[in-house]
């Protein structure tokens, strides 16, 4: 089975695409609602938050877990791959793995592979973005805005990682306190719609022209991404991380095949426990009831 893991229900439009991607395969989804959100936890917090969810989709028959919240990704992904999931890999003697949703998100912000070397920069090329999900490159540096939590700016993961890449591209990042924990707690919409409207207006304020793109750098953000898409200037792109990281997926689970993930279309939602006044906005996006029993 194929675990996604998450603080709470953002995680749940990554999970809606992964399905979508693969709907032959068995899932397991776990949000940490009782601990949500992650974006002002400290890392400590955050790592063993992170690592106890892991571990309780590995007891439900996972061998592959996606870590579909950006906080959790930027801040623990990396130590979990190198220091603790090979000894777990030598305990229980079972191919298992994290993967986490930065990676192709930055694949499709720069239209290049993770492995791929940097693009020189070359204005007058009119070069074809490797990947789909970036728009055709322009002429002149590129200007991306990141809205994530206060976590994810702090780790300065998007910025670092797109200009190693793409030095053409200029990064701008926009903090959203207390945004994924009103999404999570059900806030009435005109509520979100006040606070992202000022976010972006926050991030306007360092800009002197719109931006190219937009990446909602919280899987919560697009639960509300209507709500971004009116505040930001109009025909400004939001580079859609669920989608990027479905594709990501299909790409991965060819090359092993090794993992075994089911193929019976098995679906589980479990949850640590919620308030039940965000289920109709997170109903509404899914397009139908969740049965979400208790981790």
């Amino acid at each position: 089975m194929i675990g996604v893991f998450d603080s709470g229900f953002g995680g749940l439009t990554v999970h809606r695409a992964l399905i979508e991607a693969l709907p032959e395969r068995d899932f397991v989804y776990l949000g940490d609602n009782k601990n949500a959100p992650y974006g002002t936890r400290p890392p400590l917090e955050v790592l063993n938050l992170t690592c106890a969810g892991i571990e309780r989709l590995f007891a439900e028959g996972c061998t592959l877990v996606i870590v579909a919240c950006n906080t959790a990704s930027v801040v623990t992904l990396r130590w979990i791959q190198q220091q603790w999931l090979p000894s777990i890999r030598r305990k229980e003697n079972i191919k298992r793995n994290a993967i986490g949703i930065v990676v192709p998100t930055i694949e499709a912000a720069t239209g290049l592979g993770w492995h791929e070397e940097a693009r020189p920069i070359n204005p007058f090329a009119e070069a074809e973005a490797s990947l789909p999900l970036f728009p055709a490159e322009a002429a002149g540096p590129h200007t991306i805005v990141v809205f994530a939590t206060a976590r994810t700016v702090e780790t300065e993961t998007y910025p670092y990682e797109i200009r190693k890449r793409r030095p053409d591209i200029r990064v701008i990042q926009q903090a959203c306190p207390d945004l994924a924990s009103a999404i999570e707690a059900g806030a009435p919409r005109q509520k979100l719609k006040d606070m992202i409207r000022d976010y972006v207006g926050q991030a306007n304020e360092l800009l002197s022209a719109p931006p190219d793109s937009v990446i909602l750098g919280c899987t919560h953000y697009p639960l509300v991404a209507d709500l971004f898409a009116e505040a930001l200037p109009v025909g400004v792109p939001i580079i859609h991380q669920p989608e990027a990281t479905a594709s990501a997926l299909r790409g991965y689970l060819e090359r092993h095949p090794e993992y075994n993930v089911g193929s019976h279309g098995k679906r589980t939602f479990l949850s640590t426990g919620f308030s039940a006044d965000a289920l109709p906005l997170i109903e509404k996006f899914w397009g139908g009831t969740l049965d979400f029993k208790q981790a």
